[in-house]
């Protein structure tokens, strides 16, 4: 008998139910993609993720050999190269099996290179994956639908639909004049002072976790609601000495900091602004003094500004970077941050920083 294969199937909340609305019976790829298309053969199987949420869906099962075809399944594109499938399992997606749930188990989590290195593998689709991978992933799925496990989902993740892949090198956009923004913002009053509490409140996070902490240099006198930062007794005056003085000036400008002794534990910058250069800029010279970086890289933006600072991490400055920015960056909104604040509020002592991998979401644009 021959042995079958398994392909990696991304499929967004949107495609997935588009996906089931024309009956469940075909998935598609992009043109792009077709000579991967034609090694693929009736009897293997597709193990549906979910982007944006990171998460086994389902498994389908190959019925036919690939073809090309436009009939309209798809709201935001044709996906032509196709092949006739059937549903093998199918999980919602608050009982779909998180991938992180599975990193003890899963190879290309071992060794890896960055903290977010694993996200590689979730960027394109159909991709061919280790037999013993596929396997894991298989009989997670087949356990969760016979035992499911309720976690809840961020229903606003379901609902994104990642226009920047209709470019190929993704959206660019040309920036807004920052002077203008600034004067709005000030005259509004907000931006600076949600700025403000989303910085407290990561440092309000770290502190009860038990790490050291660092504020950027010009914000350590500001406070949040009369609390000042300055009164966080793990503050630290000075970095760790294991940068030279080119990467600390650019370290010590960033938002927040978790540390640990002399290791930095995870970086945060906040982008409540219009204009969002000014911390994927640190990042980027982060990056470009320090290629072996393993810090953990946080966005943390308001939701309403998830499209905005993917599409900006993507773009070709910043995809051209070794490794590329988008690659080791992870977007948290300001909505689930504090969410989680409330949620753990008491177990904080007890939670690991790996946490915060479960509730971000890669910054990676990837070909669904």
């Amino acid at each position: 008998m021959t042995k079958r294969n398994y392909w990696l199937d991304l499929f967004t909340g949107a495609t997935w139910n588009e996906f089931k609305a024309a009956g469940a019976k075909v998935s598609g790829f992009r043109e792009s993609r077709w000579d991967t298309v034609q090694k693929i053969k009736p009897g293997d199987y597709f193990l549906c993720y979910l982007t944006g949420v990171s998460r086994f869906i389902g498994i389908l099962e190959v019925a036919d050999s690939p073809f090309k075809d436009r009939t309209p399944i798809w709201k935001d594109e044709d996906f032509p190269c196709r092949l006739k499938v059937k549903v093998v399992v199918e999980l919602a997606p608050d009982t779909a099996v998180p991938v992180l749930e599975l990193r003890d188990k899963l190879s290309f989590f071992q060794n890896l290179t960055s903290p977010h290195a694993w996200t590689g593998r979730f960027r394109a689709s159909p991709v061919k994956w280790d037999a013993a991978d596929g396997e894991v992933v298989v009989q997670a799925i087949l356990d969760a639908k016979q035992s499911p496990v309720i976690r809840p989902v961020d229903e606003r993740k379901l609902k994104y639909r990642p226009r920047a892949l209709r470019a190929k090198i993704g959206s660019v956009t040309v920036p807004e004049s920052e002077e203008d923004e600034s004067i709005k913002e000030e005259s509004e009053g907000k931006k600076p002072r949600e700025h403000t509490e989303i910085q407290w409140n990561l440092l309000k996070l770290g502190s009860d976790m038990g790490f050291d902490l660092w504020v950027a240099r010009n914000d350590r006198n500001k406070s949040w609601n009369s609390k000042k930062f300055a009164d966080f007794p793990k503050l630290k005056a000075d970095l760790p000495p294991q940068f030279d003085d080119a990467t600390n000036r650019t370290i010590e400008l960033i938002d927040v900091l978790w540390l640990k002794g002399n290791a930095i534990i995870a970086a945060f910058e906040v982008e409540s602004t219009t204009s969002i250069y000014s911390g994927l800029l640190r990042m980027s010279d982060l990056i470009s003094m320090q290629p072996n970086l393993t810090i953990p890289l946080y966005l943390v933006a308001p939701d309403d500004r998830r499209d905005k600072v993917m599409t900006e991490v993507n773009r070709p400055t910043f995809s051209r970077l070794s490794p590329p920015l988008s690659e080791i960056c992870r977007f948290l909104s300001f909505s689930t941050l504090k969410e989680q604040i409330k949620t753990v509020g008491h177990m904080l002592r007890f939670i690991k920083p790996e946490f915060l991998e479960e509730i971000s979401e890669s910054c990676e644009i990837e070909e669904i």
